[in-house]
């Protein structure tokens, strides 16, 4: 697609005799939120470790904002507008929330960690942190340590973090994972605002979440896509139905894919 922020061309990665993505090809467009679904081992990760550059494709091209950045680094993909924010956290447990978002935001100017202590007095490090904490709901929490704030706060700062670098694409790897009912719906709503600011590729098991926030849908099993389309042609896919089903873990319902 020509206008596409993201696109992914039959990318291939394997781990022995697995292939974790398997000739996958996809495209996510500027303003949408495209979420990826798929089973435990589907390669959803894994796509988005590669889409970063945390791991190498085998082969295959991945074209960000006009630009094949398949063979780029990590940090020079963020620089180009590429953020993640991590199945698992990622914070520094003994800092303070305002203290996280800031040390993003001087990393993203490619300052060294070392200098962190002197730069903490910066201004425009202070109102970066000040301005992402906000974005989030989390002004309050700004002096709060990371090791002291709940695990759905946590999640939140994760996002702070991830804006703290500007991105053109944030991609979000599980941001429900470990989330109460009533988090879930926090993150859910503070999802459905910066979808307005930023383009979002969403990794996510909760499909009630899913179908609510995204625009498209792709669905990954063993590492190929066996769908991608808007939700409603996405819940009614027979193939997607027998996939989810062939699981043993999940049921469909009039709502969408659930997990059961």
């Amino acid at each position: 697609m020509a206008n596409a922020l993201l696109r992914v061309e039959n990318l291939v990665r394997t781990f022995g005799g697995i292939k974790a993505t398997d000739n996958l090809s996809l495209d996510v467009k500027p303003g949408e939120l495209h979420a990826i679904i798929g089973p435990n081992g589907a390669g959803k990760t894994t796509l988005i470790s590669q889409l970063t550059g945390q791991l190498m494709p085998n082969s295959g091209a991945i074209h960000f904002a006009g630009r094949d950045v398949t063979w780029l680094p990590s940090h020079q993909r963020s620089r180009l507008g590429l953020a993640r924010s991590f199945q698992i956290s990622s914070l520094l447990p003994d800092f303070t929330a305002a203290d996280n978002v800031a040390v993003a935001a001087q990393a993203h100017e490619g300052h060294s960690f070392r200098f962190w202590s002197a730069a903490r007095k910066e201004r425009h490090l202070r109102e970066a942190a000040q301005a992402g904490l906000t974005q989030v709901g989390l002004v309050k929490r700004a002096d709060v340590l990371v090791s002291e704030l709940s695990h759905g706060e946590q999640r939140e700062l994760e996002l702070a973090v991830a804006l703290a670098t500007k991105p053109q694409l944030l991609l979000l790897d599980e941001p429900m994972a470990g989330l109460g009912v009533t988090e879930s719906a926090r993150m859910v709503a503070l999802l459905k605002e910066l979808r307005k600011e930023v383009t979002i590729l969403l990794v996510e098991h909760d499909m009630e979440a899913v179908f609510a926030l995204a625009d498209r849908i792709t669905v990954l099993v063993y590492g190929r896509v066996i769908a991608s389309g808007d939700p409603e042609a996405i819940r009614n896919d027979e193939e997607v139905k027998r996939a989810y089903l062939g699981d043993q873990h999940v049921m469909v319902s009039h709502g969408g894919i659930q997990n059961g």
